[in-house]
């Protein structure tokens, strides 16, 4: 089927040396609240043999950061349509700062726990600002699709290349240097965000939505917790009950949203042909990755036998290929192909990258890293296309409320996709396991590991292969599951897409008067 002929393009002024200059200034602190995700993956066993923490302080030590992340995106995506993206980002930024220096010198759990808490909060308002930020700067279609591209390969690269900053600081360093590397970029981005940033924001905003945060932050929490949980843990009554719950507010905050003067969300944003597909197809694209990245990190270390920082420095590899995606993807929308066509396209591409995963043994290196690197690459040629279609189909004035949706969804996604695909292989490993193994042993592949080492030789050579086969077949079924997931994406994305515009109309890319006024003064 031919699709209808693209309309031609409603560009915007083009952005010069000042707006690609003030990205590379956003890109700093993007790079590090993305970073922070995993930055704790080497610096825990310090911490921990310093701060002596409980089992649950540990766990909140590590976990709240993304809890408070997720939860408080959309309320800090509507204040900064109303009181300003360049303000919220400069608070974000000091709230941001301040924190790593607590973090870095805390001197109990109880504190690195508050410290990470507020760390997260600032990454709430740092993360949907920049992509406001950069709807305002770059009104353009192309510039406005490099420069997400850009964005997308930051978010997902920092992930990342944090694990592994992490080990290097650790290794020669004390743990606390780990936040204190966040402090160059913050006071960067705090001198020459007022010069180089605009600053915009809504002009008719309503009155904020006071009832529809605790009702955001009710929905969004129990259910990422209970979703995260449930992959390690299984599905034990706390997890479900929590999941439970956060479905339960997430229809109260709908029913809010739908009903509320001036909601936190506007339905209309939903309104916009390709706002919703948006959001949708970057969830599964989150889901996707998220599966992956729980399988391959385990396999390098727990299958291939690497140690924490070796699994660290090969998975970068595979990052390789992120950097060239979304410029690809964003010069062939530019150059007149569907942009349902490349998202379709970038969905199939996935779906190869897990097909690798499935033909993989228990020594596959370079497969396992060939199709990590294929599926992160047809994933960011999605995310970045969806990030500037939603972008592109909504008012400049609610940009930061739109960007903050597309975020939470995927912090969802990355959750589900952990819960969804990492039971799958939960299931089929019991399944492999021999009914002669230990207990432990039959749960997980760290279990049995462990196990390993407290047999005699023989037994425990015998029990590490059974189980490193056993890990293996998991992943082998869960990457089935994901690529059929992923082709079902692509038939949705080639459905849903086919009759939104390439580029936005005239009255989507123009923004309103006053508020381009102020965008351009820099007020």
């Amino acid at each position: 089927m031919h699709s209808a002929p693209s309309p031609t393009p409603a560009s915007g002024p083009r952005a010069g040396r000042r707006e690609w200059t003030a990205l590379g200034v956003l890109m700093l602190p993007l790079l590090l609240v993305s970073m922070d995700v995993s930055v704790l993956y080497f610096a825990i066993p310090a911490i921990s043999a310093d701060l002596e923490p409980s089992g649950t302080q540990q766990l909140w030590i590590f976990d709240i950061y993304a809890f408070v992340l997720a939860g408080l995106l959309m309320t800090m995506g509507s204040l900064g349509d109303r009181i300003g993206r360049r303000k919220l980002l400069m608070f974000g930024a000091a709230a941001f700062g301040t924190a790593s220096v607590v973090a870095a010198y805390a001197d109990s759990a109880e504190t690195l726990i508050a410290a990470r808490a507020l760390l997260g909060i600032g990454g709430a308002t740092l993360m949907p600002s920049t992509m406001a930020i950069i709807r305002t700067m770059f009104t353009d279609p192309g510039q406005r699709a490099k420069a997400i591209g850009l964005w997308s390969g930051v978010m997902t690269g920092g992930i990342a290349l944090g694990s592994v900053m992490s080990g290097v600081l650790v290794e020669y360093f004390w743990w606390g240097s780990v936040f204190l590397v966040n402090l160059p970029a913050m006071v960067l981005l705090l001198v020459l965000g007022p010069v180089l940033l605009p600053e915009s924001r809504n002009p008719d905003p309503g009155r904020f939505d006071l009832l529809g945060v605790p009702l955001s932050m009710a929905a969004v929490l129990p259910l990422i917790y209970g979703v995260k949980e449930i992959p390690s843990e299984g599905w034990r009554p706390e997890y479900v009950i929590s999941v439970a719950v956060g479905l339960l507010f997430a229809a109260l905050f709908v029913r809010r949203q739908r009903t509320a003067e001036s909601p936190l969300i506007s339905p209309e944003l939903f309104r916009g042909r390709g706002f919703a597909p948006a959001v949708v197809l970057n969830l599964v694209s989150s889901f996707a990755m998220m599966g992956s990245a729980y399988f391959t990190t385990q396999y390098l270390q727990s299958v291939l036998g690497k140690s924490s920082m070796e699994a660290a420095l090969w998975a970068l590899l595979p990052t390789v290929l992120v950097g060239v995606a979304a410029p690809v993807a964003a010069q062939l929308v530019h150059k007149g192909v569907h942009r349902g066509h490349v998202v379709a396209g970038g969905f199939v591409v996935a779906a190869c990258g897990y097909g690798l995963l499935v033909l993989a043994g228990t020594d596959s290196l370079w497969l396992v890293l060939a199709g990590a690197g294929v599926l992160a690459s047809g994933i960011v040629t999605v995310m970045s296309q969806m990030m500037d279609l939603a972008l592109g189909t909504v008012p400049v004035g609610n940009a930061g409320t739109a960007s903050s949706l597309l975020e939470t969804g995927a912090e969802f996604g990355g959750a589900l996709g952990m819960a969804v695909l990492g039971s799958i292989g939960t299931a089929v490993y019991r399944h492999e396991m021999p009914d002669s193994a230990p207990a432990a042993a039959r749960e997980t592949l760290g279990g049995a590991l462990a196990a390993a080492r407290h047999l005699p030789d023989g037994a425990g050579a015998t029990l590490t292969t059974a189980a490193r086969e056993a890990f293996t077949s998991g992943m082998n079924a869960a990457a089935v599951a994901g690529a059929l997931l992923l082709l079902g994406a692509a038939a949705l994305a080639t459905a849903t897409l086919r009759r939104v515009q390439v580029h936005p109309t005239p009255a989507e890319q123009t923004s309103h008067p006053a508020q381009e006024s102020l965008s351009r003064s820099g007020a």
